[in-house]
């Protein structure tokens, strides 16, 4: 089992082992994500995302039987590796945080990569949880109320990150995606040379046969597209933070 961007080591729930555990909820899981510079973004949050991260898109997985590979949406955080523009201390200062970070320190997991079961699993690094202080996760040997609720966040979670991977096989079926690259000079005169993502082939785009247009419009993906056009914008923008 494999850990994601911002795990230290999962670890499933269990309610005899974990009988006692807590979680001090007090704890800002923020810095957790101080050097991540993008995350996961589920389709179905890009019309809040969009008004202030860049939406990019980036190669994710092993290539298909016609040879092409997935693609996962990401909300650009910051230009610069290991550099996060929304993080100051253990505030998160955007006006949107994104589902991928507001699900720590659970994560839904699959136990065994050749199986479908997933279980509930927390970042046993995370030093909020304890046996003293915070919420309880079981009582009486039953998930409370506190634990169920994050067991139906993170269940949400991944019924949008599946239907997330379904939307992007469409996009990279039509081959409307690109290879770009963002180019910038701060201030100071840094230079930065920002690659490795992709996004909207405009070119391709407008030229798509109208029975595919049709076929975008019924599965959501015109506004999801406008969306992301939409975000490009803030590209200039993250530079200008880099600037204060």
């Amino acid at each position: 089992m494999s850990n994601p961007p911002m795990y230290g080591e999962l670890q499933p729930l269990d309610r005899e082992i974990h009988k006692n555990l807590k979680l001090d909820t007090d704890q800002s899981v923020v810095r957790r994500v101080a050097d991540q510079n993008s995350v996961f973004l589920a389709a179905v949050e890009f019309a809040d995302a969009c008004k202030e991260y860049p939406i990019v898109f980036v190669r994710a997985g092993q290539p298909g039987a016609d040879g092409k590979q997935p693609v996962a949406p990401l909300a650009v955080l910051g230009l610069r590796p290991g550099s996060n523009l929304f993080v100051e201390g253990d505030k998160w200062t955007g006006g949107y945080v994104p589902a991928y970070v507001r699900r720590y320190p659970f994560v839904m997991a699959r136990m065994d990569e050749s199986s479908n079961n997933m279980a509930v699993c927390y970042d046993m690094k995370w030093p909020a949880f304890n046996e003293t202080t915070g919420e309880a996760l079981f009582k009486d040997g039953q998930p409370t109320e506190f634990l169920l609720n994050a067991k139906a966040f993170l269940e949400n979670f991944e019924q949008e990150a599946e239907r997330t991977r379904l939307i992007c096989n469409l996009l990279v079926e039509m081959d409307l995606l690109q290879d770009m690259r963002f180019e910038a000079t701060l201030p100071n005169d840094e230079k930065l040379d920002v690659e490795g993502f992709m996004a909207l082939d405009e070119k391709k785009y407008a030229e798509l046969a109208d029975d595919k247009v049709l076929q975008l419009h019924r599965n959501g993906l015109i506004a999801m597209i406008e969306m992301h056009r939409l975000s490009m914008t803030n590209m200039n923008r993250l530079v200008g933070k880099y600037a204060v």
